[in-house]
């Protein structure tokens, strides 16, 4: 079953373009209150209100290990937060978004490995579970719970007309802000 299961989270999951190819050719930034750097693990901790953004990537978190030994290129987030949370817009506009306890953002293999109350949203379909491993770069995912866990992984799936209606909704309200006057003092 959990095969089965993999398998149509691929496909709904992966029937849209590329995460944004453009920003994992751009720098990582890192923005926190609090940094504590040690240069012979080459290992950070960046505390309260961490933001990561990396182009329309961007992560959020209370605290951010960052663990860079293996070089260049190779580094791995850790991001902890009640909950971290994860957002980028893919090539084609859309939108994907997740949170959990802990998100883990490995650079080399762009995967996010999301633990602890884990949610994954993409083009209004959500998958929930203990844990989600997401291939940014090959849009797939893998959701499991624990077995101890009774609710084990939910998976909503949006029906083509509604994700149209919704698309249609949204692009008439953008029309509608844009048409309308802006509060014009004469």
């Amino acid at each position: 079953m959990r095969l089965v299961s993999a398998f149509i989270l691929t496909l709904v999951f992966s029937v849209s373009t590329k995460a944004g190819e453009n920003d994992f050719n751009l720098p990582i930034k890192v923005d926190s209150k609090s940094n504590f750097f040690d240069g012979k693990t080459k290992t950070s901790i960046f505390r309260k209100d961490v933001k990561i953004t990396q182009g329309s990537l961007e992560i959020l978190a209370d605290e951010v290990e960052v663990i860079a030994g293996l070089g260049d290129g190779k580094e791995v987030f850790i991001a902890r937060g009640n909950p971290a949370k994860y957002s980028q817009t893919l090539d084609d506009g859309s939108n994907i978004s997740a949170a959990a306890n802990e998100i883990k953002y490995e650079v080399s293999n762009r995967t996010l490995t999301l633990n602890g109350a884990a949610e994954l949203n993409q083009d209004s379909s959500l998958v929930k579970g203990e844990s989600i491993l997401f291939n940014m770069e090959l849009e797939q995912l893998i959701a499991e719970s624990s077995s101890n866990d009774d609710g084990g992984v939910t998976a909503i799936f949006q029906p083509e007309s509604i994700r149209n209606k919704q698309s249609e909704d949204k692009k008439q309200e953008d029309s509608k802000q844009q048409q309308s006057p802006q509060d014009e003092k004469p």
